[in-house]
């Protein structure tokens, strides 16, 4: 078969394994995936993690081991690069979109745009739409997530951190 429709295939399939964290977003949304490559009847799928030290990445490498096997993959290698390091620019906009949709109001800037001695824009609520909204916590359910209230229609809600 073309390496190129395999690829495709593979991209494909990927395209279905849910973030744990997040579910409504797959892993290729999330970015996390770099790269596929299918050669020499070996595919090698190149992820990076979401932050140093990740949980989710023994549950990535599990979930694409798993669906590559049940593809029919036996020569099969994942690689896990660190550089450069994952940004939330990667995420695409239907991860944003499904984000929003969930109640998590996605990054509200590019990484590469964020000065981190200024003050954070304002983080539109994801029920409402308003910005009159305040951080409660720069933590939420994960490290990468903030927890934020709306004065508006008082709903609580996470913040998909931008870095």
């Amino acid at each position: 078969m073309d390496k190129e429709i395999i690829e495709k295939q593979v991209w494909e399939r990927l395209a279905k394994i849910p973030d744990p964290e997040v579910p409504v977003i797959s892993i290729t949304e999330l970015g996390v995936v770099r790269s596929v490559v299918f050669e020499n009847e070996k595919l090698t799928i190149t992820i990076t993690p979401t932050y140093t030290g990740c949980p989710a990445m023994s549950v990535f490498t599990a979930e694409i081991l798993a669906s590559m096997h049940a593809a029919g993959f036996k020569n099969l290698e994942i690689k896990t690069v660190l550089s450069p390091a994952w940004t939330t620019d990667w995420l695409t906009e239907t991860a944003k979109i499904k984000l929003k949709n969930y109640g998590i109001a996605p990054p509200v800037m590019l990484a590469a745009d964020a000065d981190p001695f200024s003050e954070p824009p304002p983080v539109p609520c994801p029920r409402c739409d308003s910005k009159n909204t305040r951080q409660t916590s720069q933590f939420g359910s994960t490290s990468c997530k903030a927890l934020y209230v709306c004065s508006d229609c008082l709903e609580p809600f996470e913040y998909f951190k931008h870095f």
